[in-house]
Parts: structure tokens; sequence; C-alpha cells
């Protein structure tokens, strides 16, 4: 009986399980869990430096503060003097496209152009830095990003000694059709940087003018878009999910057309440029556009680059060491998608394109949070048949890494093959753990119970029926005594709990809840409390957030930008400046008219 709410029927999967098995997922599947990142250059050998330059003390200063984890000496640069990028391990490792020249053009034997960014004709104003990135990551002092050789750096204006700036070349599947040739059309790989830890790090422009891959593209990317994805980036590292970092949002005058919902209506907006910061910037079309022409030899170099920088633990001489970089990236993927459905947060273009070999979140367009929840929540509104709802999110997952699989084949053995598939079809079951894990955490479940995946969907299930506030369903189950639950004394303040409790089966569903808590390792109430909350944000950077701070922010006025930043630093925790801005609030009546789409 525990099942007959489930009204369609499961098709087309992979596995051999038991009916109740099936059901479940299908749940996980198809419905959300349904029921359930200036000059000419003549020559582009850079000068031969490590890629990790010393730590020369003159330029930095001495911080006590060792809460980062570090050393009670803290270096951080006071100076960009001296503080390099280097390309010289990809330009050494790949053969360089050979056209010196920037025009749009179809691109062969090479992973790489050397191209310049193109600086703004109109002055440019810095409307944010992540503080964290800059100091931990870049080991700048944050009080550089005030000087003029900083703005011009992020800007695209000035390109550091030792920086030969690259316009990445890749393909992709775009909603399910291959796309040729994509690349990076407006975005510039401006060389790596290995901090004092020992971590390389990648910087790239994004909308820092045209490259070969531009397509129609004019090369830019315009304020609305910019923010987004600088505020997006860092809160989804807040939310401990992996992804790239943004260092930086300018803004200028510069004139952009965007026609926002492709409908005629084209407007002029300001153009933005973000500092994104990733281990990697390879994807899944990295391989693709190499297998479809046919560079196998290429093919192989990129795959032993990628598995030699990032995957230390695959012996890089093995004869299995394609199939084991498949099967790893099988399984980071499936754990990637699975935290973002635990946050509620849908990508909106899981293109081929967008998903890393590295599985970090990256190119962040039209996602979003969603607010109610719903299985079928599309925040792209260019994407007129649903497929990456956010109830598809796993199912397309499995698309991207079949096509990820096809890209490998000719690095692999006949019999290879068939081991790939095989780990391919595992996928479900890795993705399944993962979120069953990831929600027993949520509602505060240890140990283990057969009956945990249904008490999931059952939950799931009311929300749905009744449209609750998913981020705050969860929190508020983490914020609320046992015993005001077993009364069903629910005050207002609990209003997405308030909703929840109109459905009828919403006593039963707090009655199974209640004897599974029972069953936890025993500790008290507030402890429970406290782990929920430890893993349930309160804050999430919903699309009305992002939207009032755009439209201020169009104005000049960053206020925003920066009051949300230091809120989304901490979403795991109340604060008074959230709440008085109603970050933990319903939505207001107007966020549900909001859209957004891929034009950016």
């Amino acid at each position: 009986m525990r099942l007959m709410a489930v009204q369609r029927t499961l098709t087309g999967t992979i596995l051999k399980l038991d009916i109740m098995r099936i059901m479940l997922l299908w749940l996980i599947w198809e419905s959300t869990f349904g029921i359930f990142s200036r000059g000419e250059i003549t020559n582009y050998k850079a000068a031969a430096e490590p890629e990790c330059n010393s730590i020369d003390t003159n330029f930095y200063s001495i911080n006590g503060d060792d809460t980062l984890g570090y050393s009670k000496v803290n270096y951080k640069r006071s100076s960009m003097d001296g503080w390099n990028l280097t390309s010289q391990k990809l330009i050494d490792s790949f053969p360089l496209d050979s056209i010196k020249q920037n025009y749009v053009r179809q691109v062969r034997d090479c992973i790489f152009s050397a191209i310049q960014p193109t600086p703004f004709k109109s002055a440019v104003t810095l409307a944010a830095v992540s503080k964290e990135v800059v100091e931990d990551l870049l080991d700048l002092d944050v009080s550089i990003t005030k000087t003029k050789e900083f703005i011009q750096f992020v800007s695209g204006a000035k390109v550091l000694p030792g920086s030969i700036s690259l316009a990445h070349r890749y393909g992709g599947h775009q909603f399910g059709v291959w796309s040729g040739q994509l690349g990076d059309g407006r975005a510039h790989l401006l060389g790596a940087y290995v901090n004092r830890h020992g971590t390389r790090w990648e910087l790239q422009l994004k909308g820092s003018g045209k490259t070969p891959y531009s397509r129609d593209g004019d090369g830019r990317a315009v304020l609305r878009s910019s923010l987004r994805e600088f505020l997006c980036s860092e809160a989804l590292n807040y939310l401990e999910i992996p992804t790239s970092r943004a260092a930086s949002l300018v803004i200028s005058n510069d004139v952009v057309k965007r026609d926002n919902f492709y409908n005629g209506n084209v407007k002029n907006e300001k153009g933005a440029i973000v500092l994104r910061v990733a281990k990697s910037w390879f994807r899944f079309g990295s391989l693709e556009i190499l297998a479809y022409s046919g560079e196998i030899e290429l093919l192989r170099k990129l795959v032993d680059f990628v598995i030699e920088q990032h995957f230390p633990l695959i012996n890089a001489t093995g004869s299995n060491k394609y199939l084991e970089f498949f099967s790893q990236v099988v399984t980071d993927t499936s754990y990637l998608i699975a935290r973002w459905m635990s946050v509620g947060f849908a990508h909106g273009v899981c293109n081929t394109d967008n998903f890393s070999i590295i599985s970090i979140t990256i190119d962040y367009g039209p996602f979003g949070f969603m607010d109610y929840y719903d299985s079928n929540f599309v925040p792209n509104t260019s994407d007129d048949e649903g497929r990456y709802k956010i109830g598809n999110q796993a199912n397309v997952g499995r698309y991207n890494l079949d096509k990820l699989k096809k890209a490998l084949n000719p690095l692999l053995e006949p019999q290879q093959q068939l081991l790939a598939e095989q780990i391919l079809k595992g996928y479900p079951g890795l993705y399944q753990a993962k979120f069953l894990e990831l929600f027993k955490a949520k509602l505060g479940l240890s140990g283990l119970d057969d009956s945990d995946d249904y008490l999931i969907a059952f939950l799931l299930k009311l929300m749905e029926d009744t449209r609750a506030d998913f981020t705050m369903t969860f929190r508020q189950l983490s914020e609320i005594y046992k015993q005001d639950l077993e009364v069903k004394n629910i005050s207002k303040e609990y209003w997405a709990l308030q909703d929840l409790a109109k459905h009828k089966k919403f006593s039963h569903w707090i009655h199974l809840y209640l004897l599974r808590l029972k069953s936890n390792t025993i500790e008290s109430d507030d402890a429970r409390r406290i782990r929920m909350q430890s893993v349930n944000p309160r804050y999430i950077f919903r699309n009305w957030m992002a939207e009032s701070a755009i439209k201020k922010a169009e104005r000049n006025d960053f206020s925003e930008i920066h009051l949300l930043q230091k809120i989304l630093r901490r979403p795991f925790t109340k604060q008074a400046e959230a709440e008085e801005a109603g970050y933990s609030s319903r939505p207001p009546p107007w966020a549900k008219d909001l859209r957004v789409s891929c034009s950016s």
C-alpha cells in the first residue's frame, strides 16, 4: 500500500531489483527523487620558470591568525611584484593552434589557441572580490585588490610576466545533440599559480573578449549573469559542494546587447568580467572533440595529462589507467549530482561541455535553487522540453558519462570497452547510495534501517503535494524540538513545516520519523539539532536574492552583493543581518515570476 502513491512506472532501468527497490530508484531518478569558472605576443614560448614560485618573504606580510589551518606564520603577498602566473606546463604538454590571428574558425590538432583578452573601452569598476580566494588560494593580501594593477589584471587589460593567455578548444553534446566545436568563446586562461600549500590553480577570465571559438558571440558577458556566477560559485563552495571559485567581479559601462529571452527584445546591458579559479578547466567535451575529429594521439596525450595532474591514485603507467580514470569520473560525477540534489540545486544546462572532468561544478548559467519543492523545477526558460529539470539531473549525468565513455573508446581495448560499460551500469547504484547517505544526514538518521529510503520518499512526496519550501523544511526539522513535533506544536516561525502539516498524512510521517529517531545512538535532542543544522543550510542563493542584487548593481550599488557574500559564507549559521533581509523567510510574491535563460 505504501507504494500506491507512485503513479508512474519505471522504464529502461538497467538494474535487476525487486519491486520495492525499482520503485524507489524511479523516485530518485525521474522526479528529483520525485515522490521522492597588454601587449602583442609574437612568440608563444614563455620564459622557463617553475610552476611554483618559491616564497619570498620580502613580499609577504605576516599574520598570526591560524584559524584557516595554516601555520602561525600566514604568508600573503602585499605587492603583485614578483607574483607571476605561468602557462608553461600546458604549452609544453600540448601543441598550440598554428594560426596566430584571432578570428572565428574551425580549429584542429591542438588543445589551445593563444589569444589575448580584449580590455573594455570604458573604465571598469571592481564590484566585488572574494577575500578567501584572493588570500587563501592566491597568496595575495586583500588590500592589493584596491590597486590599479590588480584591477587591470582582473579586467584583462594587463598580462602578467610568464602568462600566455589561452582559449581552450572543446566540443559537446548540447540538449542531447552533438554540436561540434564549441570552446572558450569568451574566456581566457591566464595561466596557473601554485600557492604556498603546493596547490595548483588555473586562473581564467570570463567575458574577456572574442576568440576563435566565439561562433556568433561577441566575447562578452553581462552584469546579471556574471554577478550570479560570482556569488553562486562561492555559495556552493560554502555548502561544501565541489565547484570552481570566483576571485573578482569587474563591471564596465561598455554596452553589451542581449536578447534575454530570445523574443526579439534586445536590450543594452553592462559588460562584466569574472576571474574564475579552478584546479582544471577540462571538461567532458575536451575529450569528445578529439575523438570526433579522429585526433587520437592528442586525445591520449590529454587524458594522460589529466590522469597525471589530477588522479594521483591511478598508476599512470598501468595498462588499465584509462579504465580506472573512467571509473573514478563515474563515481565522482554521481556524488556531485547527489550533492546538488541535497541542496535543491539545478545546474540548468547540463551539456557535456559543462561537465567538469574533475567533477566540480562549472559554467554557471541559468541555474537555480528550488524554492518550493517541485520535482519538475526547470530554472532555464530556454529549456522548453525540461530536459535539465532538477528531477532529471541524475539521468543526464549518466547520459553525459556515456558520451565520455564513447570518447575514451579509441584508447580502450575491446575487453576494456566491455568493462567500461559495466562500470557505467554501476552509476545508478552509486548515485542512489550517495543520495540516501546525504538525505539521511539531513534528517538526522544514523545507523542502518531498511525503511530509511521509504521515509525520505514519503517526506518528499508530502513536500511535493503541499509545495513546501525545500530548504526550510529540512532546516526547520533541524531546529524544532522533538517534543514539539510529538504534540504537533508548530509555531509560525516554522512556516515551511506549517505548510507541510496541511497534508493529511503529515501526522503519519511524523510518527514514523520520531520512531526512527529513537533508534539512533543515544544522544540528546540538542545534539541531534546541532548535527542536523550542520548539514541543512538556513540560507541559499535564491533567484530573488540574485535579482535584488542585480537591480542595485545596475545602479552601481554593490551593497547587496557584499551582504550576500557575507551571509552565504556561513549558510548553516543563523545571522541577524540575513534575518532582517528576509533571506530565511518566504520568498516574496514577485519571485515566482522571475525567469533566467541561456542569454548571458
